[in-house]
């Protein structure tokens, strides 16, 4: 699931009381030798939302998603996910979106919340997105094995984070990759990274 960027026209020219939606994006790092990558898929050139983009796994919170296993998060990121219920939501739709749209089951995982955006008002579809970060290793077979994905990605792929940039990505997926790309070269996050759109004045902040 990609977001909206901010940056460009919304086509669709959508009412800015679109719903938003709870939405997870799954960000998986795959470290079995060489440089970290990341994995990422293409939208198709014909998708109404985001065409051609690479994007992560992720989409919208669906009915259902409520009932994964016990929670794999520390307590604050678990609390900065709004509680208990809430992060276990947001964990069963990335676990499924990254199997509809890779094929591939994260059995094991150990995640982290490390970004959160909300779609800007007068877009077609708005989502409050939350970005998890998770190994590659908690994943239930062969990382490359994409035989039963879904068609709504393309060239999926493992790319190191520095080729992964160079790609055309929505806006909001570059400032996740950045924030990655620090995270894994061992910098510090003082709190969550917010672009919170959800009034009509935008907003930076971070989640303590």
């Amino acid at each position: 699931m990609a977001l909206p960027d901010p940056t460009e026209p919304d086509p669709a020219g959508s009412s800015p009381a679109t719903t938003i939606r709870d939405a997870a994006t799954l960000i998986l790092i795959r470290r079995d030798g060489g440089p970290a990558r990341v994995l990422m898929g293409q939208r198709g050139a014909g998708a109404a939302f985001m065409p051609s983009k690479f994007v992560f796994p992720g989409g919208a919170v669906d009915p259902g998603d409520d009932h994964p296993p016990p929670l794999p998060l520390s307590k604050d990121c678990t609390r900065r996910l709004g509680g208990a219920a809430r992060a276990a939501t947001l964990i069963g739709a990335a676990r499924r979106e990254l199997a509809e749209e890779t094929g591939l089951r994260l059995a094991a995982p150990r995640l982290r919340f490390v970004f959160r955006a909300i779609t800007p008002p007068g877009r077609s579809r708005r989502y409050d997105a939350r970005f998890l970060l998770a190994e590659a290793e908690g994943l239930a077979g062969d990382p490359e094995d994409f035989s039963q994905a879904s068609d709504e990605l393309s060239h999926l792929r493992w790319l190191p984070l520095a080729e992964a940039r160079t790609l055309d990505l929505p806006f909001v997926t570059e400032i996740a990759l950045s924030e990655v790309t620090h995270l894994l070269a061992g910098g510090d996050q003082p709190g969550v990274p917010f672009f919170d759109n959800s009034g009509p004045t935008p907003r930076f902040r971070r989640l303590t």
